[in-house]
């Protein structure tokens, strides 16, 4: 394969935006009317979730150390929607179908092998993973909500019982669907590390129009049953560095920031932890309370919270969160974890950046589901 060759096709491609997602899609179903069923009935979600692991596996496609975990995570999570290795085959038809539309006349024989060699590898990889997975583990866990507590208007904090042993590691997220939004799936992430009675913890903010979000904070009680999906997410807690470490989430970007630092302080010996909670408003600095308790029994712990939107009267700083940890240090000696809005997200990672903080020492979660 012609690594660079994919990654122009692609960029080429990419430039129709939602309309590639559409053809594929309008192309798998006319081919194979009996997958319809396999996928919610509004598809603009599934869509945009298909362009974005496409371009993270062409952009990847010559880094098989970091594309390799990723796609064995798609092959383990496709299970919970059905997916066999009969279906295989007939996404990579659809898929250099599409391809090829959009290449227009730039489309060669060469691309056409090379599409396909790449498709190849990463359905086998995903096979293979998916195969090895259902030996050990089921395709969901059925859990039960037994806790629920509103803790805003827009916002609620819930825990779940699975009905069997859920492995996963502190920083992963899971993807949820709840009854009333049937085949849906949205991912949230864990916010505790794991626990002797195998409960989790899910911090869950409303987005306007999305379709699960305002189920999971204004409609399910506690008794109601839910389904999870395999744990995936590679945002997880390098031990073995020993370096400091640096959290920085916003809103319910704390929840996997949460976790990992319970692991934190399981360790004997645990690193020095500098933790930023950031919000808009004060009243979005939900979980603040915990995370100071924690850090009054915790003097390798500091907690700063930080708010965008000025309150003379709030005990927080002010600003956003990439002003606030510039004002505070330079980060070099440290691993960042970073959880929040894409925003959030690639603000901080570019003034992490600044600061003097390398690249390969920030790990970041970008899953914001509705």
């Amino acid at each position: 394969m012609d690594a660079q060759r994919l990654k122009d096709n692609f960029a080429q491609v990419a430039q129709h935006g939602d309309a590639v997602a559409l053809f594929f899609y309008s192309d798998l179903f006319l081919r194979n009317p009996r997958l319809r069923d396999m996928f919610p009935v509004g598809m603009s979600h599934q869509r945009d979730r298909l362009l974005a692991a496409l371009g993270r596996i062409v952009s990847q496609v010559d880094d098989l150390h970091n594309l390799v975990p990723f796609v064995q995570q798609l092959g383990r999570d496709h299970r919970k929607y059905g997916v066999e290795a009969l279906h295989y085959p007939e996404v990579g038809a659809s898929l250099v179908t599409t391809l090829r539309y959009f290449s227009g006349h730039s489309w060669t024989e060469e691309l056409a092998r090379d599409w396909t060699d790449a498709y190849n590898l990463v359905s086998k990889v995903m096979l293979d993973a998916a195969q090895e997975d259902a030996s050990v583990h089921p395709s969901w866990w059925n859990a039960q909500i037994v806790a629920h507590e509103r803790r805003r208007f827009d916002l609620a904090v819930f825990r779940v019982l699975p009905d069997r042993p859920f492995a996963f590691q502190p920083g992963q997220s899971v993807s949820l669907e709840v009854p009333a939004r049937m085949r849906m799936w949205r991912y949230y992430s864990m916010a505790n590390a794991p626990r002797p009675d195998n409960t989790l913890d899910f911090h869950v903010q409303l987005i306007d129009g999305g379709p699960v979000s305002p189920v999971l904070v204004r409609a399910v009680r506690v008794g109601d049953w839910i389904k999870l999906g395999p744990p995936v997410g590679t945002m997880t807690f390098n031990e073995r560095s020993g370096r400091d470490v640096l959290l920085i989430g916003g809103s319910t970007g704390l929840a996997p920031l949460k976790a990992i630092l319970e692991q934190i302080a399981a360790l004997p010996n645990p690193p020095r932890v500098h933790l930023f909670f950031g919000a808009r408003y004060l009243d979005g600095l939900y979980d603040l309370d915990d995370l100071q308790k924690r850090a009054a029994g915790a003097p390798w712990l500091t907690v700063i919270p930080a708010v965008s939107d000025h309150d003379p009267g709030a005990a927080a700083e002010h600003g956003t969160l990439p002003d606030v940890i510039g004002r505070f240090g330079m980060w070099q000696n440290h691993d960042a974890y970073v959880c929040g809005s894409s925003g959030m997200i690639d603000a901080t990672v570019d003034r992490l950046l600044q600061l003097g903080l390398s690249q390969d020492r920030i790990r970041i979660d970008k899953y914001a589901d509705a």
